[in-house]
């Protein structure tokens, strides 16, 4: 099986290092990322686990919870973090998968056998507020992720959704518009308040507004 954009995020109950847990249902209402990783006790996988701990406040800012998962045992994973807070100095407190039978892979379509035919690629997965799918980032295993590019997808994909608006290339720092963002001008917007509504209009698809509330 292999989930899409959009798709309602399967249900399933997992194991993890805080507990049970059931997906979506105790996240109902809230949004999530789970962020798979090929195995415990490898150099790649922990220096982004201190990453996406670091930034798990900045997640928790936006109402994002964090959720990782390996083809590993919960006992892997706790002796995994011990030595993370040993020798790393780091903390990690989010929940960690125990898929050693690879269901919650192989349900989300996260070994790919031509990369790896037994551990996971290093998938990103946002899911929402209704339990829907709404981005799919994966990398290969030789290459870290950016939990900065992480944050600043998430981060915009809930203005988006939101503020019904569009993050342009680069947000917040594009080349073009700075942190402003693109939006659809609606038929009972009337042109001539752009200047003291903030809005800018280059034609009339390429529209962009100052976007300074908080989500």
């Amino acid at each position: 099986m292999k989930i899409s954009l959009r798709d309602k995020f399967p249900s399933m109950t997992v194991e993890t290092t805080k507990g049970t847990i059931h997906l979506p249902e105790d996240y109902s209402g809230k949004w999530f990322i789970l962020f798979s990783h090929p195995a415990d006790f490898t150099p790649v996988c922990t220096t982004e686990f201190v990453a996406f701990q670091k930034k798990k406040k900045r997640f928790e800012e936006l109402g994002i919870e964090l959720i990782g998962l390996s083809v590993d045992s919960v006992e892997s994973h706790h002796q995994w973090i011990k030595w993370i807070k040993e020798n790393l100095y780091v903390q990690v407190d989010f929940p960690v998968i125990d898929d050693e039978k690879r269901i919650v892979a192989q349900t989300l379509g996260l070994i790919h056998p031509n990369e790896d035919d037994t551990y996971t690629v290093r998938a990103v997965i946002i899911v929402d507020h209704n339990g829907k799918v709404r981005t799919i980032l994966e990398y290969p295993k030789e290459i870290g992720r950016n939990i900065d590019e992480i944050l600043r997808t998430a981060k915009a994909l809930k203005m988006a959704s939101i503020k019904k608006v569009f993050a342009p290339a680069n947000w917040p720092h594009s080349e073009l518009i700075g942190d402003k963002v693109l939006f659809h001008r609606g038929k009972e917007d009337d042109p001539a308040l752009d200047k003291e509504r903030g809005i800018f209009a280059l034609s009339d698809w390429f529209i962009y507004k100052n976007m300074d509330e908080d989500l």
